[in-house]
């Protein structure tokens, strides 16, 4: 049974249904998709800088624009531990430039929360929870930690980047679609994309 599952407990089967077959990830079944991001927006321009140092961490990047080719693609996968993780690759096609947006996640089962470790290698740190809200799935990110190697620094609020991520099956147009937001208390959004995306499998 997948970690979003898990998580989501009964409320999993409220999804739409073809968001339970996205979501029921195993090392049998990954998820694979091809889309389009509508718009890929970023923060201000000071803070391009750190931008350009994400990309070598496959985290963030500078680049922003409409009609984005996308594709993105879950593996389910055990830790050294044992413990069940789903890999995140995101990749955003701007001409021959490919740029990424990963992490991997596992779920602590006693505070029923996602934890993501985001970048490659990791660089960020967020406590996940996932609910349903109408059939459509919604993500939030709560406390966050900057992560350098073995040691995890906690970061105050107003360093923070929390993101927003609702998903939801659109029927008339048989589509996935998504939008995600990254917001700083003080900057306000820091990063954000919208669009849609179909499976690569026919399920």
């Amino acid at each position: 049974m997948s970690i979003i599952k898990q998580s989501l407990g009964n409320s999993f089967n409220k999804l739409h249904p073809m968001l339970q077959k996205r979501y029921d990830i195993s090392e049998e079944k990954p998820f694979q998709a091809t889309g389009t991001m509508r718009k890929i927006s970023g923060g201000p321009k000071w803070l391009y800088p750190f931008f350009y140092f994400g990309v070598h961490w496959k985290l963030l990047f500078p680049e922003h624009g409409e009609n984005i080719p996308f594709t993105i693609k879950n593996t389910a996968r055990h830790g050294k531990n044992g413990e069940e993780q789903i890999h995140w690759q995101r990749i955003f096609h701007f001409g021959e430039k490919r740029r990424y947006f990963n992490a991997l996640m596992s779920l602590d089962k006693k505070r029923n929360i996602i934890e993501d470790y985001l970048g490659e290698p990791p660089l960020m740190y967020s406590d996940l929870k996932f609910s349903c809200i109408d059939g459509g799935l919604r993500i939030d990110s709560y406390k966050q930690r900057l992560v350098l190697g073995r040691i995890e620094i906690p970061l105050p609020k107003v360093l923070q980047g929390l993101a927003t991520v609702t998903e939801r099956y659109n029927e008339e147009k048989g589509v996935y679609e998504i939008s995600v937001i990254v917001k700083n208390p003080i900057i306000g959004q820091v990063f954000g994309y919208e669009g849609e995306f179909t499976s690569d499998e026919i399920f």
